[in-house]
């Protein structure tokens, strides 16, 4: 045994236990191999990507029929792949805030648009787990960027949202590299036109927008569709992922050690504008998806929604190719060797029912259900975790690996395979969405979510489209993954338990506000 215990290293571990099922690398295993089985000395760095409204119904790893994502799918090999992924909410605010908060909306409160998280959440998010690391973010969403502009104070380094734009002062970053920061706001103040159609300079902002739209145009045939914008139209809103992950790897590989890193891009979130190289891709590919009756949440008629669906597949074989591209740089440089690397999104997308986007109140899996892919530094073999699991699990499972002190405030649990109680499988997973209600009231207009098992219940209510008792569902989603089949009237058992059990939790979630 002391011998073993000479020879044996952390990655023969991840070598040995890569094909085991969820649970049983536990505590008393990696004990007899002398591995600390707490993660406790592992000082290393972590890195969290989100593409924004990534759905993982549409990931060709996740059983999607059209091949989305061909380079996530040959890293994945080395990675731990979660299959069964849900969303805090159905969309950025609430989304986002589950992610970093590692609570559930009716918890954190960011449940509106534009929405900011209660008080406490203000110190008690991603960046307030890891004070010994040096924290940085960045976003192109600027609802996302809401809710980083409140953890502002505990971040070392808030990259501003136009430093990666295109319509930013990147002119000026190359002129002015010794003097960057004093640059740029004096750049910005003397070329940007206000409200009143004036600027401080009219000699520099003519020039600033003669070079913007020449380089506009010059980027143009890159994008057939329209170049990627961020928020509204404009030429300042405009972006590509090819110079942001260039910048990214770049900024990561000086950044101090260890640092925790929080990279929020838009897309696939529409408009659904993809690169040349997959423009068209999947065009007449012979693609039928199931047809789906029209949802009652379905407030218009959304006409083409197989084309824009196509169009989405399209935009994601985009950020597939850059973060591709982004792990492959991170791994040549050798950062990945002490770094944990995390792909995710705030919350998914759908182009069926009748609804098109995430502006919608129904919680069907296209919307909320999300990838999670943890790379693991040493790990060679890939493991596929089908276990039910919540964004709010990332924060606790990353303080955990990372040797900090697990929050006593989250709400979530360890993520399989660190748990040593291995899987839990009768564990409830919970999704909401309350836009229209009221921050600090008791939730009297909501969409709920209780996942148990391969169970989903549905709970509508507060609605004018649905009676006063409310719109139950349910559904099998492991023998009906497309919910094609409400098992409401003919499973009144189960239905009657889980709705239950959902009622009564929010009666416990509403007491403080009322």
């Amino acid at each position: 045994m002391e011998n073993m215990k000479r020879q044996a290293t952390r990655r023969d571990f991840l070598k040995v236990t890569g094909a085991l099922p969820a649970g049983l690398a536990a505590s008393h295993l990696l004990k007899k191999m002398g591995l600390d089985p707490l993660y406790q000395q592992e000082r290393r760095n972590v890195i969290v990507i989100v593409f924004d409204a990534f759905s993982a119904y549409n990931i060709s790893i996740h059983g999607y029929s059209r091949e989305t994502t061909p380079n996530i799918a040959r890293i994945a090999k080395r990675a731990i792949v979660y299959h069964n992924h849900f969303a805090g909410g159905n969309f950025t605010t609430p989304g986002t805030a589950s992610l970093l908060t590692g609570v559930l909306p009716w918890t954190h409160r960011a449940f509106q648009p534009k929405g900011e998280v209660a008080e406490p959440f203000v110190t008690r998010n991603l960046f307030g787990a890891f004070p010994d690391h040096y924290s940085m973010a960045y976003t192109h969403n600027g609802w996302a960027g809401i809710l980083l502009n409140q953890f502002a104070d505990l971040l070392d380094e808030y990259i501003p949202r136009e430093k990666l734009l295109l319509g930013s002062d990147d002119i000026i970053h190359a002129l002015f590299r010794k003097d960057d920061d004093t640059a740029s706001l004096s750049w910005l103040r003397n070329s940007n036109v206000n409200e009143q159609g004036y600027a401080y300079s009219l000699l520099l902002s003519h020039f600033y927008q003669e070079y913007q739209e020449k380089k506009i145009q010059n980027l143009k045939p890159l994008f057939p569709r329209g170049l990627p914008t961020a928020g509204s139209l404009g030429s300042d809103n405009i972006f590509m992922l090819e110079p942001a992950v260039d910048y990214l790897t770049k900024r990561l590989m000086s950044a101090p050690r260890p640092f925790i890193g929080y990279f929020h891009f838009l897309p696939p979130h529409d408009p659904y504008r993809t690169s040349s190289e997959f423009y068209d891709y999947f065009r007449g590919d012979g693609f039928n998806p199931p047809e789906k009756p029209f949802d009652i949440f379905a407030t218009r008629v959304h006409k083409d929604l197989l084309r824009k669906r196509t169009e989405y597949d399209e935009f994601i074989l985009y950020c597939d190719k850059e973060f591709g591209r982004l792990y492959d740089q991170l791994e040549s440089s050798g950062l990945l060797e002490d770094t944990w690397l995390i792909l995710t999104s705030d919350h998914g997308e759908m182009n069926e029912r009748g609804i098109s986007g995430h502006s919608t109140n129904a919680l069907y899996q296209p919307v909320i259900r999300i990838p999670l892919m943890i790379f693991e530094p040493g790990r060679e073999v890939g493991v596929d975790i089908h276990e039910n699991t919540s964004a709010i699990d990332l924060l606790p499972t990353l303080a955990y690996l990372t040797g900090q002190k697990i929050p006593d405030w989250t709400e979530g649990v360890l993520l399989p395979p660190f748990a040593s109680s291995g899987a839990r499988p009768d564990r409830s997973i919970y999704v909401v969405r309350a836009n229209d209600n009221a921050q600090y009231a008791p939730l009297t207009q909501a969409s709920t979510m209780l996942v148990r098992e391969n169970y989903k219940l549905l709970y509508y209510f507060g609605y004018p489209e649905v009676s006063n008792g409310g719109l139950v569902k349910l559904f099998d989603i492991r023998a009906d993954p497309e919910e094609l089949n409400d098992l409401f009237s003919s499973q009144k058992g189960i239905a009657g338990e889980l709705l239950n059990e959902l009622k009564t939790k929010l009666a416990e979630v509403n007491e403080p506000y009322l």
